[in-house]
This record gives C-alpha cells, sequence and structure tokens, in this order.
C-alpha cells in the first residue's frame, strides 16, 4: 500500500516524474500548470519547502512501494486554524481508493499534528470522482462557485 509522506527535499525527482506523466490527465479536469511549473520546478520544491517550514502550507506525497509519487494531498493556505485541501492521484493509479485513503490520512493529520479544526475543499461540479472523495471522507457542501469559468461546489470539514 502507497505511503503518505510529508514533502521533502528528496522527493523532488520522482514528484516532477509525477507531475509530468500526468499533466494532460489533470489538465483534463484541472488548470494546467503551465510550462513555467517544469522549467522552474527545483526552485519551485525549494520554495515550498521553505514555505511548509514556516507553517503556511503542509505538503504530501503517496508514495508507492518504488519510490514513484502516485499522488499529492495538500493544505494550502493554513490560517484560523483552516486550511484549503486539494489533491491529485496519478491516472495509473485512479479508481483504486487511493485518494480517500489519503485524504483520510491528511484529516487526521491536519488535526493531530498541525493543529487544524477545519478544512475546505472545492471542485468542478463535472468532476464526479473528486466530489465522491469529499463525501466518503466527510466533507460537506458549502455552497456553489463558479471554478475556472466551470460550475462548481465548496465543500467544509470540521475536525472536532
Amino acid at each position: 500500500m502507497p505511503e503518505l509522506q510529508r514533502l521533502r527535499l528528496d522527493h523532488a525527482p520522482a514528484l516532477l516524474a509525477f507531475e509530468q506523466e500526468n499533466r494532460a490527465y489533470f489538465a483534463a479536469s484541472i488548470p494546467d500548470r503551465g510550462d513555467d511549473y517544469f522549467t522552474e520546478f527545483d526552485a519551485r520544491h525549494s520554495d515550498l519547502l521553505a514555505e511548509q517550514a514556516a507553517g503556511l502550507h503542509f505538503f504530501h506525497v503517496l508514495v508507492g512501494s518504488g519510490g514513484d509519487v502516485l499522488g499529492r494531498v495538500n493544505l494550502i493556505d493554513v490560517a484560523d486554524d483552516a486550511a484549503e485541501l486539494g489533491y491529485r492521484i496519478a491516472e495509473k493509479a485512479a479508481g483504486q481508493g487511493l485518494a480517500t485513503s489519503a485524504v483520510r490520512q491528511v484529516c487526521v493529520l491536519a488535526a493531530a499534528e498541525y493543529g487544524l479544526t477545519s478544512l475546505r475543499a472545492v471542485t468542478t461540479l463535472d468532476n464526479a470522482a473528486s466530489r465522491a472523495v469529499l463525501a466518503r471522507t466527510g466533507f460537506v457542501p458549502a455552497g456553489e462557485i463558479v471554478l475556472c469559468g466551470r460550475p462548481g461546489m465548496s465543500y467544509v470539514r470540521e475536525l472536532r
């Protein structure tokens, strides 16, 4: 079973490979990161680690038995004991329950390790898989939104 790990410097090569291999797959349902993300990856990775060390965000990778990254689960914009959840799973690992398992694990970490009391998430209405993960992990709809020009929904989960 893949292991959820807090993002580290040595994850960089596997994380870059994950993002490159799944770029088109992710872009079908969420905005593309753009070419600069890939050309400036090392500097961005270092910046993210510094922001994580400052407590602004908590980044996680789902690592397979061979050391490959199968997914990401992040808590961003930490403020007032809350954060926004974001996640993505590799195309080759989709449909195996990994997102649900990883989100559950991050919810436990959010409360126990990071001292958070609530999480927010957003997704488009046409992303049924993401909506299902949020429902299975205790998130409840909080309101309709427009996300990148598409109808979406915001969600919340209390961690108490």
